[in-house]
Parts: C-alpha cells; structure tokens; sequence
C-alpha cells in the first residue's frame, strides 16, 4: 500500500486556536484576522463579540460567503441581535463558538469547498 500527503486545495488552514492566539498554516496569529479558504485578512479590530456590529462584519461578507463562522475566543459567546440579522438578511449563515471548535469547523467546511469565512476574536472579552 502506498500512502501519499494530499494537499488541501485551499490555500490558508487553521492548525488550532484559543482565545490568545491561532495557528494559520505556520503562521501564529495574536490579534483578531478574518479567514477564508484563499484569503487571510489580519488585524481585523474585533476585541469583543458581544459588541460586533454589522460595520464589523463587512470585511467578512465582501467575501461572498455562503456561511460565516465566528470564533468567540476562549468561551463560547454571541454577537447583538442586529448583527445576526445583519448576515440573515442577506442569506448567510452565522454560528458563534469557541475558537477552537471553530477552527475545527472552518477546515472540515473548506476541505469540503464550501463558501467559508471566519472572524477570529483573539485576545477580547
């Protein structure tokens, strides 16, 4: 049997994250970024979910996603009603969870060639 390394078809995963940091391929990240399978926005100002309003999440759907997934930070939390709304209106799907489930969730999507874009909030309330 021979076995062979598949190379994903994307160009950015995540190997894992926490509410201080994230590993994007090599890479170690400390500040909040955006991910989609062949884009990498750093420095997204994100620090706490619980204040993410629909401005913030406009990097996120110029992106043309079908899905948004939100990573949290350490703990699981949710972003204001109008902000939920903000991705329903337009027919995207948005689920909030920790950064870990999220980068998680974010490989098994992008591996699968769906539309994915995740917000990471490192280092926030």
């Amino acid at each position: 049997m021979q076995l062979f390394l598949e190379q994903p078809d994307y160009d950015y995963a995540m190997r894992g994250a926490n509410g201080a940091s994230a590993l994007v391929n090599e890479r170690e990240l400390r500040a909040s970024f955006i991910i989609a399978p062949r884009t990498l926005v750093e420095g997204w100002p994100v620090v706490d979910v619980r204040a993410l309003t629909p401005d913030d999440l406009a990097p996120l759907l110029a992106l043309e996603p079908e899905l948004v997934v939100l990573g949290t930070g350490e703990r699981q939390g949710f972003p204001p009603a109008q902000t939920l709304a903000a991705c329903l209106s337009r027919g995207v799907g948005l689920e909030a969870m920790t950064n870990a489930a999220a980068a998680r969730t974010f490989n098994v999507l992008a591996s699968e060639g769906r539309r994915v874009v995740a917000g990471f909030v490192i280092g926030g309330g």
